[in-house]
């Protein structure tokens, strides 16, 4: 039975994952903050279910310390680690930057040097960002897109994507990286404006909330199902060679798309709920970021399978069901 580190379980990316693991037979570790209760986390299904548990173990651990990364890879001895733990969130990057960036760079290189001393032969994966390549002068970029970031988040996930290539190339290291653009579900943290505008649907249909305060409504971005994703993530690292691959589905959609997909699943008419707030509008914000992930669907075999409509409808059906039962994990 091969073995799994999966760091950030408990999140989006990390939960599917998990599932997709424990389908195909892993022994899952996880890691965990100190003091979180994964039982009110998007792996509480998997914790209930005896024969799924069996199989999964999670670590209390602080990314930020060396010597513990090091003793938890040794310990485990895996297969394959998948490092998706970090802060996720662009407009968030602007008011953490020294804890986004430190996060990022540093959690990546502890666990690229843990690999290289305690487990060289295992397989690494690195979740990077399209937010690497900034304001991109051609669409689609691809892996030859020049690196440009233009934001804290940008920056960080450059710099550990550098270090992948680097350790890949120095050491001989089986690292890849994954240039993942907007991959959303109803798992979706709540300050991104799809869980958003799903959440702020819901809620208007059952007289909850008034109006919904968003800034651009003409961004465009790139946007996926996580589910998809993290299929991806697990094909790079089932290759005979690492290497680097976009993750995109190739079609591109606006904040305005989404709303038209969330309050029309809900026979709402958006216009009359959402106000723009100047306030909301990013500085330097990206433009143009459609992906091109042509790469890893001749070499990985991968095709996104969930529509944007699909999508944008589960995660409003989600929020509509979370506002019956009071229960949503975050």
């Amino acid at each position: 039975m091969r073995r799994a580190l999966v760091t950030g379980i408990t999140g989006q990316d990390g939960s599917y994952l998990a599932e997709l693991l424990l389908e195909k037979d892993y022994h899952v570790h996880g890691t965990i903050r100190p003091g979180a209760d994964p039982a009110k986390s998007w792996i509480a299904h998997l914790l209930s279910n005896p024969p799924l548990h069996e199989r999964m173990v999670l670590h209390q651990i602080c990314l930020k310390d060396s010597e513990s990364v090091k003793d938890l890879v040794a310990a485990v001895a895996p297969d394959e680690i998948y490092h998706l733990a970090g802060q996720s969130h662009v407009g968030l990057s602007y008011e953490i930057p020294q804890e986004t960036c430190e996060f990022a760079v540093l959690s990546a290189l502890r666990l690229l040097e843990s690999l290289r001393s305690q487990c060289p032969n295992a397989r690494f994966f690195s979740a990077s960002s399209a937010a690497i390549f900034g304001r991109p002068t051609v669409a689609p970029q691809d892996e030859q897109t020049p690196i440009a970031p233009v934001n804290p988040y940008g920056c960080a996930k450059a710099f550990a994507t550098h270090l992948v290539r680097a350790y890949r190339e120095s050491y001989g290291l089986f690292a890849c990286s994954g240039i993942l653009y907007n991959h959303e579900s109803p798992r979706r943290g709540p300050n991104f404006v799809t869980r958003k505008i799903c959440r702020a649907a819901a809620a208007i249909k059952a007289g909850l909330q008034q109006e919904l305060l968003l800034g651009d409504l003409e961004a465009k971005r790139d946007w996926g199902h996580a589910r998809d994703f993290v299929k991806a993530m697990w094909l790079m690292l089932q290759q005979a060679n690492p290497d680097d691959y976009v993750l995109a589905t190739g079609v591109s959609h606006s904040v305005i798309d989404v709303l038209d997909a969330a309050f029309g699943s809900l026979g709402l008419e958006w216009r009359k709920y959402v106000r723009q707030d100047p306030a909301l509008v990013r500085p330097r914000e990206p433009v143009a970021l459609l992906g091109n992930s042509r790469k890893a669907r001749v070499i990985l075999g991968w095709e996104p399978t969930v529509s944007f409509e699909e999508m944008i409808r589960e995660m409003t059906f989600a929020e509509v069901e979370r506002l019956g039962t009071g229960v949503s994990p975050e």
